[in-house]
């Protein structure tokens, strides 16, 4: 895809949806960071249904920390690994207590260096909490970015790279919005709905899809 076709791209993703964010539900910074590590492997839908309660309840590092493991696995048992992820969050909130009193850090390497955070995590806080204009790679961005030839790489960290230095600078800052609901809503693994999408002439898939009706013959 070239300059003009990736601008082209972006500018229609804008049009339809001009402030693009998150669909996780959160009131703070530590809250959004909570539910994106409890995101991993699992979806945006099953982990509001847990932190609806979970948030109300425990809505602080403090009042999480003091949850502990066992009750903390109550809130999101029906989230994939939830065990795991509640190791994580308690980790994490003890970390940001001792470290950084009780604020989610506005750097990489500190949020990376918290349990159950990784680049991806970071990338997603730092540009929804920070206004920095990261692109968080995840299942999504990566089908979407190879699929259509907007950025080709053979793992999330090269895809990244890759669209980092492809994205005009005006679309960087809500880039992995409009990527991650277009990978789910529009151009999804099992059948893309290649009929109904805005940007299906730019797109370098060779398998677009097209509902029987206008098929030709």
């Amino acid at each position: 895809m070239d300059a003009r076709q990736t601008h082209e791209l972006f500018a229609r993703l804008r049009a339809a949806n001009p402030r693009p964010t998150t669909e996780l539900e959160y009131a703070s910074n530590f809250q959004l960071l909570i539910a994106v590590i409890l995101s991993a492997q699992g979806t945006d839908r099953s982990v509001n249904l847990a932190t609806r309660k979970l948030f109300t309840d425990a809505p602080t590092p403090q009042a999480m920390l003091a949850l502990g493991e066992e009750r903390l696995s109550g809130y999101i048992n029906r989230i994939g690994l939830y065990r795991n992820k509640a190791r994580n969050v308690i980790a994490t909130c003890r970390q940001l207590l001792e470290l950084h009193g009780g604020e989610v850090p506005c750097s990489r390497r500190a949020l990376e260096a918290l349990p159950g955070v990784g680049r991806k995590t970071a990338n997603v806080v730092l540009n929804t909490a920070f206004g920095e204009a990261t692109i968080a790679v995840d299942t999504h961005i990566f089908r979407v970015a190879n699929r259509t030839g907007l950025a080709v790489g053979k793992t999330p960290l090269a895809v990244e790279l890759e669209l980092l230095k492809v994205v005009p600078d005006e679309f960087r800052q809500s880039a992995h919005h409009w990527l991650i609901l277009h990978g789910r809503y529009v151009c999804s693994a099992r059948q893309p709905a290649c009929w109904r999408c805005a940007i299906a002439d730019l797109c370098a898939y060779p398998d677009k899809l097209v509902p029987f009706d206008v098929m030709p013959g």
